[in-house]
């Protein structure tokens, strides 16, 4: 008997497989690779939405969060993957400087923009009007957070390389769950955008935006911090640069295509004034809620059956935060806050598992 199968092993099903082993609960993960929006995201985390200059909702709560949490699985897999570096936001204009300073006076917004203008030269840009810096900010390396967690799944004999068959799932009268040859007392789908596969789950209003990133090498341009305006520049090592993201609600594959790439390249080219050659084009479909907020929850007919998805573009932010809010509700039947429970959709759900 396990307490909890997780079905999904992106941040969502990582974050909620460490909150559970955290609190002495036993797992087993499924993974099948059929989602990359995870391993290829950008990892960034940044309290403060730029395009709008408006503050991430429960931006605090989830860098405490989120803080302790990556502190803790870096000791657990022996690996450094939470990176605290500066976002600055390029200006373009006097305009752009002064919708900064309009919104570092928001009481919501002042913990995290900083008052003072950057005016330091970075080799390989060009900025006459400066930077404006973001606080508490930094990156999480996501690909090997995953790859050295799922190591430590594995070497713990508690990942199953396999895809999931919904049809052999068994929810017994006493509430309990079957599923081949494991008993269970939970299970919590964490499948991203494959949860349009998912029987309980899949009449839930989950769209996809594809997005779009590059590698690249660019030995003249000298970094340290990330440079933010319509798309991020985040330094790695060896001249190497990751760049993203394109934003596509149409197309639900995760192939990249010549319209990214030249989206991305034209974007680059706004920021930076040096030679770059691409190194890798990769492309995934995030798992986003037209409300912008995440799915979590139980199924109304299944007790035992739950759901954690909908972490959209902020992924490495929010993991942690609704692993925690999920597993406290179902286990210590701490309300969900109602903005992030799926029972907001229930007019509006009609199929039924």
């Amino acid at each position: 008997m396990v307490d909890y199968i997780i079905v999904g092993s992106g941040l969502a099903g990582i974050s909620f497989s460490e909150i559970a082993l955290m609190n002495n609960k036993s797992v087993i993960v499924f993974n099948d690779d059929s989602q990359n929006s995870s391993k290829i995201a950008g990892g960034l985390y940044n309290p403060v939405i730029l395009k709008r200059f408006s503050e991430v909702w429960q931006a605090q709560n989830q860098l405490e969060l989120m803080g302790e949490f990556y502190s803790n699985l870096s000791n657990k897999i022996k690996s450094k993957v939470n990176f605290k570096i500066p976002i600055l936001r390029k200006f373009f204009s006097v305009e752009e400087q002064n919708n900064w300073f309009a919104a570092s006076d928001k009481p919501n917004l002042a913990p995290f923009l900083s008052t003072s203008l950057i005016f330091k030269t970075f080799e390989g840009i060009d900025s006459p009007f400066g930077y404006g810096e973001v606080l508490q900010t930094g990156y999480v390396d996501t690909a090997l957070f995953l790859t050295e967690y799922h190591n430590y799944l594995m070497s713990h004999k508690l990942l199953r390389s396999e895809t999931f068959d919904y049809e052999s799932l068994i929810i017994k009268e006493d509430g309990l769950l079957s599923y081949k040859d494991i008993e269970a007392r939970h299970i919590v789908f964490a499948e991203g955008f494959g949860m349009h596969a998912n029987p309980f789950f899949n009449d839930l209003p989950l769209d996809g935006t594809k997005g779009e990133l590059f590698i690249i090498k660019a030995p003249l341009l000298k970094l340290d911090v990330i440079i933010n305006t319509s798309v991020f520049i985040l330094p790695l090592k060896n001249d190497l640069f990751k760049v993203g993201a394109t934003y596509n609600w149409n197309d639900k594959t995760d192939l990249p295509t010549e319209e990214g790439k030249e989206e991305l390249i034209e974007k680059i080219k706004e920021i930076i004034n040096c030679d770059f050659e691409i190194i890798k084009h990769d492309a995934g479909v995030r798992p986003t809620v037209k409300d912008r907020r995440p799915l979590v929850g139980t199924h109304p007919e299944h007790g035992k059956v739950h759901v954690l998805n909908g972490l959209g573009t902020r992924g490495v932010m929010l993991g942690p935060a609704m692993a925690k809010a999920l597993f406290d509700a179902i286990e210590n039947n701490i309300p969900l806050d109602k903005e992030i429970d799926i029972k907001r959709f229930a007019n509006k759900r009609t199929k039924k598992a």
